[in-house]
């Protein structure tokens, strides 16, 4: 029973987008309507800027680190905790108090794998910052970096393998369409102008 109330807490926790609240708070866009029209922090920067966006990305990160650590620290087992860790990032994607339209859930699922180790989290930041440097894809990055995760955690605690490579598959998932792009060469880099919406990957 407590295994089935952390998922409940875990997606209904995910599912509060700050994307949404902080733009109301500070009269922005509905981001999921404006902009790349997807509720993320890197939309709400560039339509509100540096505070709302730091402000949305924070809140991300917690939503996916509070139930996982909460779990670790009620010594539930490690499948469930990355099961856990999918059901806030499932609601971040697919929020209930939101319509079910969410964003990428890159900020929740880095803040689900904190739990694991600072070291994880340091190599995660690392891998996405130098593949972003070099091809100045912030998709690309993002699914380098997740797809390196689970090698990561097997040198870090190899116990949390398997939940850990449970959230790389639901990320990847969630790209698709940038994958798509990607290969028809259409995915913008950092720093150009966007030609489609739904682009970036919060």
């Amino acid at each position: 029973m407590l295994e089935v109330l952390m998922l409940v807490l875990a997606y209904l926790l995910g599912s509060v987008s700050s994307a949404i609240l902080v733009s109301r708070l500070f009269k922005l866009p509905d981001p999921r309507s404006h902009g790349s029209n997807n509720p993320g922090a890197t939309n709400v920067y560039r339509l509100g800027g540096k505070v709302p966006a730091v402000l949305v990305l924070v809140f991300d990160i917690l939503k996916g680190t509070i139930p996982v650590w909460g779990a670790y620290f009620l010594k539930i087992e490690p499948l469930m905790l990355g099961l856990i860790g999918v059901a806030a990032c499932l609601g971040h994607m697919y929020p209930v108090f939101f319509s079910f339209k969410g964003g990428k859930a890159v900020a929740t699922a880095f803040g689900t794998l904190l739990p694991i180790g600072l070291s994880l989290g340091g190599l995660l930041i690392a891998t996405w910052l130098l593949i972003i440097a070099i091809t100045r894809y912030s998709s690309l990055a993002a699914l380098i970096t997740v797809s390196l995760a689970p090698l990561y955690t097997w040198w870090i605690k190899p116990l949390y393998t398997l939940p850990v490579t449970f959230l790389t598959l639901l990320i990847i998932f969630r790209h698709r369409a940038n994958i798509t792009r990607l290969l028809s060469g259409e995915e913008p880099k950092v720093g150009t102008k966007k030609k489609a919406p739904d682009n970036n990957n919060d």
